[in-house]
């Protein structure tokens, strides 16, 4: 008996190679590692990715647009860009150890990638295009980000140790460092 074909669930193949990735390493993805992680054949992961770049590339974007929903939630109606940085704040504040994990293997995959970099700038970039670096409150708001973002950065790749404790204390500090308003308001 031949029946259709059965669809390939692509989240249940992506959940499957970053699990390989955060046990293994990111040498360990192949199509095959992934097929058996998620229980499906090989030929089905390669239908749905074509390659394993496309495969790492959707493992990227899946983790951003999940950030990027996460930071949105946050905003509510002031969408300002000191109010996008805020809840950018807020989410990095909160993230748990998994994605910790999660978050050094997709950044990890990143840096292998020139394309994935170049996204990953104008990202960044388009948090920072907004602000007036000559309005304080604006300088203020870039330089929690940065703090933020390096701070999870090294904790992170684990070079740097840091409590639960001390993280919510860091970000005690950073987050009244970015006033509510936008660009220009006082």
């Amino acid at each position: 008996m031949s029946g259709r074909p059965r669809s390939i669930d692509r989240d249940k193949v992506l959940d499957a190679a970053e699990a390989i990735v955060t046990k293994s390493g990111a040498a360990a993805l192949s199509f095959d590692s992934v097929a058996k992680e998620a229980g499906i054949t090989k030929s089905g992961v390669q239908y749905c990715f074509g390659t394993k770049d496309n495969l790492i590339r959707s493992m990227i974007d899946r983790w951003g647009k999940a950030f990027d929903h996460d930071v949105a939630a946050r905003i509510g109606d002031d969408t300002s860009p000191r109010s996008v940085i805020r809840a950018h704040l807020e989410a990095t504040r909160d993230t748990d150890a998994a994605e910790y994990s999660r978050s050094a293997v997709m950044m990890t995959a990143l840096l292998q990638h020139p394309d994935q970099v170049s996204a990953a700038r104008e990202w960044y970039n388009s948090r920072f295009a907004q602000l007036d670096l000559t309005d304080q409150a604006d300088r203020d708001a870039a330089l929690a980000l940065l703090a933020g973002e390096g701070a999870f950065m090294l904790r992170t790749f684990g070079l740097v140790e840091m409590s639960d404790r001390q993280w919510d204390i860091l970000f005690a500090e950073l987050l009244p460092r970015v006033r509510d308003g936008r660009s220009g308001a006082r």
